[in-house]
């Protein structure tokens, strides 16, 4: 299960890139590539404070980049005919 989160994780980040102003791309591509040290953090069950190396890949990304991509994957349920993500508090 820990490596199905992985993969979408994985996948959510590559598919940004490609969704992304062509001036955010490149960088944002390979800041967010560098996330992949933060997937045991965001994986349902997950225990434990981030690693150094997690928190240091994401103080080094553009808030920019960053902010796009949440707000494309927030859009990715609707684009496959989905009901919108809601998340209890």
């Amino acid at each position: 299960m820990k490596s199905f989160f992985s993969a979408i994780f994985a996948v959510l980040l590559v598919g940004a890139m490609f969704f992304m102003d062509g001036s955010l791309a490149q960088p944002c591509s390979s800041a967010l590539s560098a996330l992949n040290v933060c997937t045991p953090y965001v994986v349902p069950g997950a225990v434990g404070n981030p690693s150094p190396d997690c928190c240091g890949a994401l103080q080094s990304i553009n808030r920019d980049c960053l902010c796009s991509t949440l707000r494309i994957a927030s859009r990715i349920p609707a684009q496959c005919n989905l009901p919108p993500l809601t998340c209890p508090n």
